[in-house]
């Protein structure tokens, strides 16, 4: 299995390289291995984990990011590969000159597909969204309406309060606010990926302009996809209790398969990390005025009700 999300979450493991494979050690005992060239992407959460500037450099030339997560399981830091891609240099030129216009525009494109997916993810649990696929068609340039903002308030009232009643999405909360963190954090590896496969710059955004985050264009790309992360952590949530149950590995398994869901798109049914490629690279033609619009996902293409964990 190929592009698989690693997560580094135990205490004092040590990341090492041997004979193409990344090996772990814990107090001098191997405890496993996989071969570099599976791996899309790493996260490391554990802390004391070291890794040399050998295996850095080695996973660098593969394009593999490493993400490093704080206690909350958001991201803090990110070694970031700065080549690899054969048209790095003509696409990052031509992604700083997208004009305002043409950013307006790509957001409207993102911002419509994530209202889309929400509506998905709500129908896939048999609740009515009729109103939110309405409000995706009043989405103008830049949504300067902020009818991502209204249409969320209707959402997390719908996917989440049925088992937390109090709900409200924030990061800096536990509970089913930290499962939703863990599952973007694997979201956001994977989109960095994609990025970094399609020669595009991670810090030249469509919408997102926190001087503080690094990866600012992940965060534009990966909207559209967050509803299905929702969605898969809404399920892991109704059969355990993410306010007295730790996220073992087990759980965090059952979450990282996300990545693995077939949503439809124009060349059919594709799962998650191969939408994400095939949208970034479709953001590298626009860019390069190669194309006008984005390839984005069309929806689940598992029938309502059909997905099981």
């Amino acid at each position: 299995m190929q592009n698989r999300v690693i997560e580094i979450a135990s205490d004092g493991v040590h990341l090492s390289l041997s004979r193409g494979f990344l090996k772990l050690t814990q107090e001098g005992v191997e405890i496993g291995r996989i071969a570099i060239n599976d791996i899309g992407a790493l996260i490391i959460r554990g802390y004391g984990a070291s890794l040399s500037i050998n295996i850095a450099s080695r996973l660098a030339d593969k394009n593999i990011p490493v993400v490093l997560c704080g206690q909350n399981q958001a991201p803090t830091s990110i070694i970031w590969p700065i080549s690899g891609h054969h048209s790095q240099g003509h696409i990052f030129e031509a992604q700083s000159n997208l004009t305002k216009p043409n950013r307006k525009r790509l957001w409207q494109e993102l911002i419509r597909a994530k209202l889309n997916a929400q509506a998905d993810a709500l129908e896939a649990d048999g609740i009515n969204a009729d109103d939110i696929k309405s409000m995706a068609r009043f989405v103008k340039s830049g949504d300067p309406d902020n009818i991502e903002a209204q249409a969320a308030r209707r959402y997390w009232s719908r996917m989440m309060r049925p088992i937390e009643p109090e709900f409200s999405r924030n990061s800096n909360q536990d509970g089913i606010n930290g499962w939703l963190n863990y599952g973007y954090t694997v979201l956001r590896a994977a989109t960095a990926r994609s990025i970094l496969a399609a020669g595009l710059h991670p810090s030249l955004s469509i919408h997102h302009s926190s001087r503080g985050e690094a990866l600012r264009l992940a965060s534009d790309i990966m909207e559209p996809f967050r509803p299905y992360t929702d969605l898969i952590v809404k399920r892991v949530a109704e059969k355990n209790n993410p306010s007295q149950i730790e996220l073992t590995p087990e759980l965090k398994a059952a979450i990282v398969r996300v990545l693995t869901l077939d949503l439809i798109g124009p060349s059919g049914a594709s799962p998650v990390q191969t939408c994400l490629d095939r949208l970034c690279q479709s953001l590298a033609r626009v860019c390069l005025k190669e194309a006008q619009k984005l390839e984005l996902p069309q929806g689940l293409a598992l029938p309502s009700g059909s997905m099981v964990l």
